[in-house]
């Protein structure tokens, strides 16, 4: 058997039958050994369908017509296929099926319209594997490189086929010399790139993957925390202004907690449960990674829940204030300034000083660190704070060594 011919059949989806007896007629086209089945928009009742001969019968309008459109669609795929044939050495029945469609094949494919199809399936998948920020930087992700091919090429889009390591380069240059992003910003925008070439890759759309030569390097920023002496010079100042009260005592929460501001604002009462040992827990998802945290109060954390008088309610009642993150950092700042801490205070600090100051310099493993702050993985944890636990680790050496002097 000719493995490379091209067999177009058509047949009947018999259990689609309707009420008034007639069902549809589907087309399956096979190519090296692989089959692609596609309806075909016509209909007929399966008395008067002569499935060896491939056409309707006895003789009618309607019969004519079914045949004429039958014939047609048999026409087009063999003109697919024949193009197919003349214009590109490798292709499968998928292609086949795109070109009588009038679609693109995978061979010409392009950045644009993959990176589209891409923020598609994100934006249906928002609130159940993706938050709302994660697609508007993918958003703004192709809306860089849609810039930079009209920049670089004076084209509306790119084919796949011709993307190279060059290509990608000349993108990382344009990146920081015409849209002036920092590096850890041209790190993050290659890797939403990257992350649709890995797309085609497997969809065969390209066969070799140009990044195996490029090194992108991620400037490691230096992780700020507020210390020991800085927390609890916040902890013992008082305001007189109850917004600016509100908001440091949320921080502080945080601090002890580790919540991102997502979680800080969607914390209620159905959040705390009774562990295993008897004390109170916050259990909850993260929105950005839905992995499960379990984080225990500490009584700092619960001493600022009780000031609401809230936490023993019922009824499922947030437990904090609700503030944007725009106002939250603001606030944070006039807070900074009037306690007089040096550091650029946002909410995001809240949580590097539950994973440093409170956890890390107590001598909690980096496992449990990792697992309290929702990590989906380790590595995240060890890449963040890896200068910190290197700290601790020559702090630890150093006892042990004074102490083996003695010994």
């Amino acid at each position: 058997m000719n493995n490379n011919r091209l067999i177009i059949l058509f047949l009947l989806q018999k259990i689609r039958q309707n009420k008034q007896g007639i069902c549809p007629i589907r087309c399956r086209i096979t190519f090296n050994k692989r089959r692609k089945e596609f309806s075909t928009g016509l209909f007929i009742n399966p008395d008067y369908w002569k499935s060896k001969q491939q056409i309707a019968k006895p003789s009618s309008t309607e019969s004519e017509y079914i045949n004429t459109q039958l014939s047609l669609i048999k026409k087009e795929i063999n003109q697919a296929f024949l193009f197919l044939k003349v214009n590109m050495e490798h292709f499968d029945v998928e292609d086949i099926y795109l070109k009588y469609k009038g679609v693109n094949t995978k061979k010409d494919k392009t950045l644009l319209e993959v990176f589209q199809s891409h923020n598609d399936k994100v934006e249906k998948l928002v609130g159940k594997e993706y938050v709302l920020p994660t697609l508007w930087k993918y958003i703004q992700a192709k809306s860089l490189l849609k810039e930079f091919i009209l920049f670089k090429y004076q084209k509306n889009d790119y084919q796949f086929k011709d993307l190279d390591i060059n290509f990608i380069n000349a993108y990382e240059f344009y990146l920081k010399s015409e849209k002036n992003l920092a590096q850890s910003s041209t790190y993050k925008t290659i890797q939403r790139f990257k992350r649709i070439i890995k797309i085609g890759i497997a969809e065969g759309y390209i066969e070799h993957d140009p990044f195996i030569m490029y090194k992108n390097k991620n400037s490691k920023s230096k992780v700020t925390f507020l210390d020991y002496n800085e927390l609890k010079k916040l902890q013992d100042y008082h305001f007189v202004q109850p917004r600016l009260t509100q908001v440091r005592h949320m921080f502080i929460f945080c601090c002890y907690t580790g919540l991102a501001y997502a979680e800080m604002n969607n914390l209620s009462t159905q959040h705390i449960t009774i562990g295993f040992d008897k004390q109170k827990w916050i259990e909850m998802y993260r929105q950005k990674t839905k992995s499960k945290v379990n984080i225990p109060l500490l009584p700092k954390a619960i001493e600022i829940l009780d000031k609401y008088n809230m936490v023993n309610s019922s009824e499922a009642v947030k437990l904090l204030p609700t503030i944007s993150n725009q106002k939250f950092n603001s606030y944070l700042k006039e807070i900074a300034d009037i306690v007089g801490i040096k550091k650029r205070l946002t909410h995001h600090m809240a949580r590097k000083t539950f994973a440093t100051t409170i956890l890390l310099y107590n001598d909690v493993p980096i496992e449990i660190v990792s697992e309290l702050l929702g990590h989906s993985s380790i590595k995240i944890t060890q890449g963040h704070y890896a200068k910190v636990v290197q700290s601790k680790v020559s702090e630890h050496i150093l006892k042990l060594s004074n102490k083996l002097e003695k010994s």
